[in-house]
Order: structure tokens, then sequence, then C-alpha cells
């Protein structure tokens, strides 16, 4: 095997590959990456048994072949290679090394032979669509702070995608997630040929890789998928990853359909306001309290260890007087999500969960439990 590469090209590639690699792993080759050299390209593969990330570079192959090495090690080297260096990849089989120059600097690694790399096998996967990739983006990328972290509850961790053919404006995609305390719920108009999808559970690092992956692709992705598996493609990038066995619970019914009270509030103010607030509330429940009346919020924290704090805003506030608690962190994490100027809340009482929505994007809905303070 022998090739040369744009430094910056490398870097790229291996970069979104090797965040995959488990740093702690009993199996030495589950720490390298695959490199394959064919016609004009590069491929680049690992994989810690349940997710694969592959991606294709292009390159001047002078003799085609494969091997592994380490992944991390090679990323580093390339990394700190200078810019618009050209970089040469060339397998010694003879003493098990792999060559990498660039100038004046010569790097030996050590490889592991390409016949002992695992592959996620992924051929049987009988549901295919396609969407845009910010699309599927936005899904994951407005879902995923809500997944649970708690393994105990495995079918949580990670967002449940499936098919809703009773949507207000037609069939839609959807994305959920959960932990038990907050709820996001992300929708989109329904791709053609997803009609008849299973609903999965995606796991929580593929969210999180596929999330970092799609930013680099504006591209249309190619989503395949059985029950068991589910591969991401686009661009020069795929993602193969197993699903969680589980059932995911009926998240529907934890969603408010009638309250007693709206607030309408300027988005950043408020978090900004919540954020100054929480500064002294207790690290474990990170409690505040929001008392409403007409057009007026108040925004109260007090912890018997560190002090108290008040701040008062001005809102939109439809309804009878109401004070209700919140953890701050998790009222953040809403705020964040919306692209909007201003954020909806619609509230009951104070033991109800809160719906809160984006009124400039009709497919984001949040819930969150409040807390007693």
């Amino acid at each position: 095997m022998e090739a040369t590469i744009e430094r910056a090209t490398l870097v790229k590639a291996l970069g979104h590959v090797q965040s995959v690699v488990e740093r702690r792993n009993t199996i030495p080759i589950l720490g390298n990456v695959l490199i394959q050299a064919e016609a004009g390209a590069l491929s680049f593969t690992a994989t810690d048994l349940d997710i694969e990330i592959l991606e294709t570079a292009a390159a001047d192959v002078a003799q085609q072949g494969a091997t592994t090495t380490d992944a991390v090690r090679l990323h580093d080297i390339v990394r700190k290679l200078p810019d618009g260096a050209q970089v040469r990849l060339s397998l010694d089989a003879d003493q098990g090394r792999l060559r990498i120059t660039a100038g004046r600097s010569e790097f030996f690694l050590a490889v592991l032979p390409q016949a002992d790399f695992p592959t996620l096998a992924a051929d049987d996967l009988p549901v295919q669509f396609s969407m845009e990739t910010s699309a599927l983006r936005r899904l994951m990328e407005k879902a995923r702070f809500a997944m649970s972290q708690e393994e105990t509850r495995y079918y949580l961790n990670g967002v449940y995608l499936h098919a809703a053919p009773e949507g207000e404006a037609g069939p839609l995609l959807r994305a959920a997630s959960t932990d038990g305390h907050r709820l996001a719920r992300l929708e989109t108009a329904l791709p053609s040929g997803a009609e008849k999808m299973p609903g999965v559970i995606v796991p929580r690092k593929a969210v999180n890789e596929l999330t970092r992956l799609l930013q680099d692709s504006d591209e249309t992705v190619t989503i395949s998928l059985s029950e068991t598996k589910i591969r991401f493609n686009f661009g020069p990038g795929r993602l193969t990853s197993k699903l969680i066995d589980g059932t995911f619970p009926d998240y529907e019914r934890v969603i408010p359909k009638d309250w007693a009270s709206t607030m309408l509030t300027e988005n950043s103010d408020f978090a900004s306001a919540v954020d100054r607030v929480s500064t002294v509330s207790a690290d474990r429940t990170r409690s505040i309290k929001l008392a409403l009346e007409s057009d007026r919020l108040k925004l109260t924290v007090n912890n018997p260890e560190a002090g108290s704090a008040l701040e008062e805003m001005s809102v939109d506030y439809q309804g009878d007087a109401l004070e209700i608690g919140f953890n701050a962190r998790y009222l953040l994490d809403v705020c964040q999500q919306i692209d909007g100027e201003r954020a909806a809340f619609s509230l009951s009482d104070p033991s109800s969960p809160t719906v809160i929505t984006d009124p400039e994007d009709k497919g984001a809905l949040y819930v969150l439990m409040p807390l007693r303070v």
C-alpha cells in the first residue's frame, strides 16, 4: 500500500472516524483505524463493535492495499504536520510498520493485519429513504439534550425515531427523547419510502457522532434500517450503528393537551435571567421558582447555604397568578434549542408538566416536569 494525500484532507477524515474509538479497550485492534487504498481514494474505518464510521478521501494511490494502525496516534501525528503538507503513507509489510512522511518529517507506526479488523455487518436493511441533511441534523441536534444518562434505563439512552402517519400537516417523521424529567419531540415531513419504517431507538453515542459528522455535510443523507441496525450515508461518509433493543415509552401520554395559562417571553432575556439567579442555587437540585402574574415574571432562588437571588422581567402572560419551580439547568437546555426570538410556555398548575414551544418552529415541542420549591 502506498498513497499520497493532502494534510488537511487527511486530518478531516481521521478526525471524523477516530472519535468513535474507545480510548480504553481490551481488544487492541479496536484502537486502530482501517486504511484502504483503492483507485484514486483512501478510505478510513473505525469501530467499537456497536458503531462503525467510514470516510473516503481523494488521494494519489501508487499501490493499492490495506492495513490498520493506531487511530488516535496517527491523527495526532498528521494534525501536527504543517499546513499544506503532502502526506505519504506506505506500508512496510516485512517489518510490520506504516511509514508516514511529509517534507523532512518521518514516522513509523506499528500495524495489525487488515484481516483481523472487525466489520459491522449491515447487509439486510430493508427500509431505505433519503432526506435533506439539514432536516436530519435538526432532529438529532434538538432532541439529544433530553436523552437519559442512566444506564439502568437503557431504552431511554438514545433518540426514538419513528413515523407518525396522523400529523396535522400530513405524515411526519418524529424524533423523541426523554430522561423522565424533560422531553423533546421534533418532527419534519415524512420522507418518501419511510412509511413502513419500524420505530427505532438510535443510541446516544451514535446520535452524538452523527450530529458531529453532519456539521460538515450539506448534501442529501440516505437512511437504511432494519429493526436491529441503522446506516446513514452522506457525502464521503457512512455511519452504521446497532439499535437499542428495547421499547420506548408512550411519550405522547405525558404531553398536556390543555392548559390554564400561557407565557410568551423573549428567549435570550429569559435565559440570561435564569442563568443569573441560578448562580446561588443548590448544586444538586439547581431549583428556581417562577412567580407569574399579569405581564410580570419574578424569578427567585433561596439557598440556605449560599444566599438568595431575585430578578423581575416583563412577559406576555395570560392566566391566574401562578408559582412553579424548575431545574434551572433544564430550563437553560430548552432555551438553547429555541431558534426564534421568543419562547412560549403553556402551564396548568405547580405540579403538572409544562410545554415549551418555539413560535417560529411548529415542529419542535419540549416538556419539563416541575420541582417543588
